[in-house]
C-alpha cells in the first residue's frame, strides 16, 4: 500500500519510517526545503534513538521517500496520515489551523478516494470539522488515530505498541486499520475501535492520567521530606500493588515536554466551557509549576545572598533522557532562575546542546563533556535523567568542584552513598545529608 505521511516531526517520521519498514510504501511530505533534503541525505532533524538507521534502511530499500510536493505525495496514496501540529496555549485552546488548511489542500488535490487519519491531537470535534470539509469535496473517509509513542522510545513504541485506538463512523474503514496495524499486535495487543469523538478523547484522558500520577508522587515526597521518611521506599511499596503498578511514580522537578502540560491544559478548558468541575484537573497543573520553583527555592536558600558569585554546573535540560526535544522542560525554569539571580550557569546536555545555545545564547555557557561543566563550579544541579549521570567518578566530581553540593531533581544518587563521599546532596523526598 501507498502511505502519505504529512509533516516530518518527531511523530510522522517515526510513523513513516515504521509503516515503510513493514513492506509499505510511505512518501513523508514536509513544506520545509531544508529539512527534506537533510531526511533525503539520511540525517535527522530530531534525535531519536534507533530512527536513523531504519530511515537510512528504508531509503536504500526505496521504500521510504521525501518530498515537498503535495501533488505527488498524493498520486496513488489510499492512507494520508495528519502528522501536523495543533499546538495549545496555556489556557488550552488548541489551535487546529494546520490540521484543518492542510485538509483544504488534500481535498483540492486528491485523485480518488482516500481515507484522512489525523494523528494530531486534536480535542473532540476535530474529526467532525475534518469531515465537514472531506465531504464537501466528496474527498472519502476520516479516520481518528491517535498516537501514544513517547519521545526517546518512540520506535519501540511504534512497532510494540500496548494497543492500537481508531476511531471511525464506517466498519469498512474500521477493517482496512485493523488490516494495517496487524503487524504490529502479533503478540495479542488490543486493537480498540470507537467514535472519532471518544478516540480523539482517549489521548487526552491518558496523559491526564499519567500527569496526575506524576503530581500525586511529588506531593507525597514533599511528605516524606517533612517526615524524614524516603520516597524511594514509598515508590516501591506502591508500585508492588497491582492496582497502581511501577509505572510513572518517579518524583522529580515536575513533567514537561510538549504532551502531558498540554493535555492537562486541553482538558481543564474543556471541562470549564462544559461547565464542570475541574478542581482536580487544575491542581494537576498547580502541583507540577510549584514542584520547579520548590527545587529552585532549595538551590537559593542554600547559596544565600552570595548566589550572584556562583558558578553552577547543570547536567540536563531536555524534558526527558534519550530525546533533544526542550519544550517546555522543567530545567528551563531553573535555569532562567539562577540567572535572574545572578549566578554563572554552565550547562551540558548529550544531545540537546545544540537547541539550549540557540535558546540562550552568551547568558549561560556551554560545556562539551559533562566532567568539564563541573571545573571550578560551586555546585553541580542534575535536572534530567541522562544514563550516562548514573554511575559517575565521585571523587573525580569532588575533585573538580570547588564546593562538592549536588542539587538531584531526579535522585539519581543514595543519600547514605554521597554522604560517604564527602557530598553535601539535596534530592527529591529524601532526607538531605
Amino acid at each position: 500500500m501507498k502511505i502519505t505521511i504529512l509533516g516530518c516531526g518527531y511523530q510522522g517520521l517515526v510513523t513513516g519510517t515504521c509503516f515503510a519498514e513493514n513492506g509499505h510504501s510511505v512518501v513523508c511530505l514536509d513544506k520545509n526545503p531544508a529539512v527534506i533534503n537533510q531526511l533525503q541525505a539520511g540525517k535527522l532533524p530530531i534525535h531519536e534513538p534507533g530512527l536513523e538507521e531504519l530511515i537510512i534502511r528504508n531509503l536504500e530499500e526505496e521504500r521510504l521517500s521525501f518530498t515537498t510536493d503535495l501533488s505527488a505525495a498524493l498520486d496513488g496514496s489510499l492512507m494520508v496520515f495528519l502528522c501536523v501540529g495543533s499546538p495549545a496555549d496555556r489556557l488550552g485552546q488548541v489551535d487546529l489551523s494546520n490540521v484543518l488548511s492542510v485538509t483544504e489542500e488534500i481535498a483540492k488535490k486528491r485523485t480518488g478516494y482516500q481515507i484522512i487519519v489525523n494523528k494530531s491531537t486534536c480535542p473532540p470535534g476535530t474529526a467532525k470539522k475534518i469531515e465537514e470539509i472531506w465531504k464537501i469535496r466528496q474527498a472519502g473517509d476520516v479516520v481518528v488515530n491517535p498516537d501514544f509513542m513517547k519521545e526517546g522510545s518512540a520506535v519501540d513504541d511504534f512497532l510494540r505498541p500496548d494497543r492500537i485506538i481508531v476511531g471511525c463512523r464506517d466498519v469498512r474503514v474500521q477493517e482496512m486499520m485493523r488490516e494495517l496495524y496487524s503487524p504490529f499486535l502479533r503478540t495479542g495487543k488490543p486493537f480498540l475501535a470507537m467514535s472519532p469523538e471518544s478516540a480523539e478523547m482517549a489521548k487526552y484522558a491518558t496523559n491526564a492520567m499519567l500527569a496526575s500520577r506524576i503530581s500525586l508522587m511529588n506531593q507525597l515526597a514533599d511528605l516524606c521530606e517533612a517526615y524524614d521518611c524516603d520516597i524511594a521506599d514509598i515508590r516501591e511499596a506502591v508500585g508492588m500493588d497491582s492496582r497502581i503498578g511501577p509505572t510513572f511514580l518517579f518524583p522529580g522537578i515536575g513533567f514537561g515536554g510538549s504532551g502531558l502540560p498540554r493535555d492537562v491544559a486541553v482538558c481543564e478548558r474543556l471541562a470549564r466551557e462544559a461547565g464542570l468541575e475541574h478542581d482536580l484537573l487544575t491542581a494537576i497543573s498547580a502541583v507540577n509549576n510549584r514542584r520547579r520553583q520548590q527545587f529552585l527555592a532549595k538551590i537559593l536558600d542554600y547559596y544565600g545572598s552570595k548566589i550572584s558569585s556562583k558558578r553552577l554546573a547543570l547536567w540536563g535540560v531536555s524534558f526527558k533522557a534519550r530525546t533533544d526535544d526542550i519544550r517546555d522542560a522543567p530545567s528551563l525554569d531553573i535555569i532562567e532562575g539562577l540567572c535572574a539571580a545572578g549566578a554563572e550557569v554552565v550547562v551540558y546536555d548529550p544531545v540537546a546542546g545544540q537547541k539550549v545555545s540557540a535558546r540562550y545564547g552568551n547568558r549561560i555557557q556551554m560545556a562539551p563533556k559533562y566532567y568539564s561543566a563541573l571545573e571550578n563550579a560551586d555546585g553541580l544541579v542534575i535536572l534530567t535523567e541522562w544514563n550516562e549521570f548514573r554511575r559517575p567518578d565521585y571523587a573525580r566530581m569532588a575533585s573538580l568542584l570547588r564546593e562538592p553540593v549536588i542539587f538531584d531533581g531526579r535522585n539519581l544518587y543514595t543519600p547514605v552513598v554521597m554522604q560517604e563521599h564527602g557530598f553535601k546532596y539535596f534530592s527529591i523526598g529524601r532526607k538531605s545529608v
